[in-house]
């Protein structure tokens, strides 16, 4: 039945442009994957893993700040209808970014422009504890693999963190303006990007520090590959690395028409690892192959105008790049657009699939795992579901007051939680008839 949607979807939209190729035209379909997840024991003999005692968690008397939504008299300065079934409300500015637990995806970590990060639990909205001591706008945070560990950093570059289960401070680090981190996916080791155009590597709790010195400009975004022993990161020159953690060395440097023509805004890998997509305010979005480091294909949207030059003062007024991923079950990519468009690609043809349009800018976008359902969050904060086999809209979850800035799924695509503008951080519950 998807073969026929597909067939059908791609009779009815026009290809793209002509791309650029490098080498085979088939590339696509050649690429060499990688193998599979490496031996949790290779890994851990190369990356020197920290072992952590695990201990029960200890559980908090409820604080105040949260509610259980429906309930009366809570919600009266909401305008329109909330969906959601928890609200958090202890940031007194806006909430810029959320993470789950990747373990039990019972608890959430926010952070926002009030200098605070909180964790806290998604059934009922308790506050576990405040990850304290940041000076400047909390922008990252997010847990370690195992979720024994939980981040936090701030614009400043102060980058702290804790011990879930006793609730303590473990490390801290001043690095420069902070432009993105993230843990590695099977170790105790915490990655950023900051301003002065290094990349870092941290082992937590020891601290031994490893840097990836890039150009002399902003590390705007980055991403550990699914191998663990890769990462590719972004520039705001448009140049992108894909770097060898261990040895401290790129593999592969993308610059000039390879690279893009503005910052880099997003990257995303897919789920073995072969193939990387990456974003930027130059509007197109370049498959790269992980392997060779060769751009295999550029998508750009139809409706807007190719931009070669990008200057400082016209970025504002131009679409852009903001989100990006694969899907983990067809050949699909999905772009998100700050002029409200997501678009669907295939990538086995390289074509346009759907363009799904929003009422204001994309802000993020992620797939459910194991179907081809793309969730977005906007600036009009709202979340929607879309079938990407379809183009179709499935639904929408609303609630917020302001702009959604960030959001997060649970592994089983049962709670989408946001984070906005009105201060407030927000838990849905997803129900899909068609599930």
């Amino acid at each position: 039945m998807e073969s026929e949607s597909e067939s059908g979807a791609a009779a009815d939209t026009p290809p793209l442009e002509t791309l650029s190729f490098h080498g085979d035209e088939e590339i696509i379909e050649v690429v060499e994957l990688d193998p599979g997840p490496p031996d949790p024991d290779d890994l851990a003999q190369e990356m020197e893993d920290v072992d952590f005692e695990e201990e029960e968690e200890e559980e908090e008397g409820n604080e105040e700040g949260w509610v259980l939504e429906p309930q009366e008299g809570v919600v009266g300065s909401m305008e329109g209808p909330d969906d959601s079934e928890v609200t958090f409300a202890l940031h007194s500015a806006s909430v810029f970014c959320v993470s789950l637990d990747p373990k039990t995806n019972t608890l959430a970590v926010t952070g926002g422009e009030d200098d605070k990060a909180f964790v806290w639990r998604l059934s009922d909205g308790e506050l576990l504890f405040e990850c304290a001591g940041h000076k400047d706008s909390v922008t990252c945070a997010g847990f370690s693999h195992d979720s024994t560990l939980v981040a936090t950093g701030d614009m400043s570059g102060l980058l702290k963190v804790w011990q879930v289960d006793t609730k303590e401070e473990v490390w801290s680090f001043e690095a420069g303006d902070l432009e993105w981190m993230e843990w590695h996916p099977r170790a105790p080791v915490l990655l950023a990007g900051t301003a002065d155009g290094n990349a870092w590597m941290w082992k937590v709790p020891n601290g031994d520090c490893k840097t990836f010195q890039g150009p002399n400009c902003p590390a705007t975004c980055g991403r550990v590959l699914p191998d663990g022993k890769r990462a590719v990161v972004g520039y705001e020159d448009g140049t992108i690395r894909i770097w060898d953690l261990k040895q401290g060395s790129p593999i592969h440097v993308l610059k000039g028409t390879e690279g893009h023509q503005g910052p880099l805004t997003c990257v995303a890998t897919n789920q073995d690892g072969s193939l990387i997509l990456t974003g930027s305010v130059d509007c197109q979005a370049k498959l790269v192959s992980a392997t060779t480091g060769k751009v295999v294909g550029v998508f750009r949207p139809e409706t807007v105008a190719s931009q070669p030059s990008v200057g400082e003062g016209e970025e504002s007024e131009s679409n852009s790049v903001e989100s990006l991923g694969f899907c983990s079950v067809m050949p699909l990519a999905a772009v998100g657009y700050l002029d409200g468009t997501l678009a669907i690609y295939d990538l086995s043809t390289q074509t346009l699939r759907h363009q799904c349009q929003h009422q204001s800018g994309i802000v993020q976008l992620l797939w459910e795992a194991g179907t081809a359902v793309v969730y977005t969050c906007s600036l009009d904060g709202i979340v929607r579901l879309w079938d990407a086999r379809t183009g179709r809209l499935l639904t929408d979850y609303r609630g917020h007051t302001a702009e959604i800035l960030d959001f997060a799924l649970s592994k089983d695509a049962s709670l989408v939680v946001t984070t906005s503008g009105d201060h407030k951080a927000k838990v849905f519950c997803v129900q899909r008839p068609d599930r």
